[in-house]
């Protein structure tokens, strides 16, 4: 015999555990998962501050990529808690052993004054613009939100910084700085493809500015058309999220290092040298920093910049979009950073090779002792190109680039 609907509901109800909003909140306070399954229309009037959105016509499609865990304890709601039932009933058929729904739903949640939120709200052109962005769960209208009022710092708008700021720019991160102080010479349109012929002998500063602009309206750019160097490199890098480096000196390398270390900006950094290039991604305190891999630099006849040794100009392009990519999930929080690893790609072979990275406990920039001096603000002067001690590649062993230095110049 056909069931009615009250039955339906009465045996999900039967099948499952239901929690009250008041305990719901004790689960979420213990970091247990909470899913939203009313549309998206009712996201957008407001949810509970940590959930995840997945619409209950799309819970069985989308919930193994939102949360493979089967085991993971799961409190759904909905507006009223009837689609919230009907789902833990149907992720329980699916191995989601620890679903719960909550009773009353989100309607109840706000009755009892508990905390909620509401998204920021895309506008129609940019619901369009990044919607596939969107139907990813681990970005979404929120993370999306989040791109947008990101800031990210490129050092450079050469072979690496022109692919990262294209795609970062595609992206929707909505504040994008560029240092670079040059100017477009044709021999750079072989791997900058930021830049184009009929802007040749234009600033790459304003070249970059008219190529984003032309891509994304939504992305505000800031020029720093200025070497950075000691006096300035502090007042360039705050209130920046994430920095690119894609510079091209060792000096400058170890001046940010030491700079973004004792700001707290994760740095993401890549070099290439012919075929081969290198990446990884260093977080203050989390991981090793610049110094730690390398405490005083290569001599300059086993690091020639590409001008002397020459670039395939696609190996650029390729680290380029790698560090794009670190930068987003550092941005998005979500995936796991490069942070204590160093990823080697060999485009001859089209092979990958990763090293683990060692933090230096005795490094003079991120070390624990260094970092309670600068707390108490008796944080050492440093070099910015130490120079006192023979090349040593610290914190991981290294094949080589072609026997050259690991740090070729973009």
């Amino acid at each position: 015999m056909p069931k009615t609907y009250t039955e339906l509901l009465k045996e999900a109800k039967a099948s499952i555990r239901e929690v009250n909003p008041q305990e719901a909140e004790r689960l979420r306070a213990e970091g247990v998962t909470f899913i939203d399954v009313r549309e998206t229309s009712e996201w957008d009037q407001g949810y509970i501050p940590g959930a995840l959105h997945v619409a209950r016509s799309y819970l069985e499609l989308h919930i193994e990529a939102t949360v493979p865990d089967r085991d993971a304890p799961l409190v759904l709601y909905c507006a009223g808690g009837v689609r919230s039932a009907f789902g833990a009933q149907t992720l329980q058929q699916l191995g989601y052993a620890n679903a719960m729904s909550m009773s009353g739903g989100f309607q109840s949640w706000k009755a009892e004054g508990l905390p909620w939120t509401t998204p920021v709200v895309l506008s129609k052109e940019q619901q369009q613009r990044y919607s596939r962005h969107l139907l990813i769960p681990e970005v979404g209208s929120a993370g999306q939100a989040r791109l947008l009022e990101s800031k990210v710092l490129l050092i450079g708008a050469g072979g690496l910084g022109s692919p990262a700021a294209l795609y970062l720019a595609a992206a929707g991160v909505g504040t994008i700085g560029i240092v670079d102080f040059d100017i477009v010479d044709v021999s750079n349109l072989q791997r900058q493809v930021l830049h184009a012929s009929d802007r040749v002998g234009q600033k790459k500063v304003e070249s970059a500015k008219q190529a984003i602009a032309a891509l994304n309206p939504d992305v505000t750019v800031v020029g720093h058309e200025e070497m950075l160097v000691g006096d300035n490199v502090e007042r360039i890098i705050a209130g920046y999220d994430v920095i690119l480096d894609g510079t091209d000196t060792f000096e400058t390398r170890y001046l940010l290092n030491d700079a973004a270390v004792a700001a707290g900006i994760p740095v993401v950094h890549a070099s290439v040298f012919r075929f081969e290039g290198q990446l990884t991604t260093f977080i203050p305190y989390e991981g090793p920093c610049y110094r730690c891999l390398y405490p005083t630099p290569p001599p300059p006849e086993l690091a020639p910049g590409c001008s002397v040794a020459g670039v395939l100009g696609v190996v650029p392009g390729i680290m380029g979009l790698l560090q794009a990519n670190e930068v987003l999930k550092v941005l998005l929080g979500i995936g796991t950073t490069l942070a204590g690893r160093l990823l080697i790609f060999d485009a001859l072979e089209a092979e990958f090779t990763e090293l683990k990275l060692r933090r230096d406990p005795a490094c003079p920039v991120c070390s624990d002792e260094a970092r309670a001096a600068r707390e108490r603000g008796e944080a050492p002067a440093l070099s910015a190109f130490p120079v006192d001690a023979p090349f040593v590649l610290s914190g991981a062993g290294f094949g080589g680039l072609g026997g050259a230095a690991p740090e070729g110049r973009a």
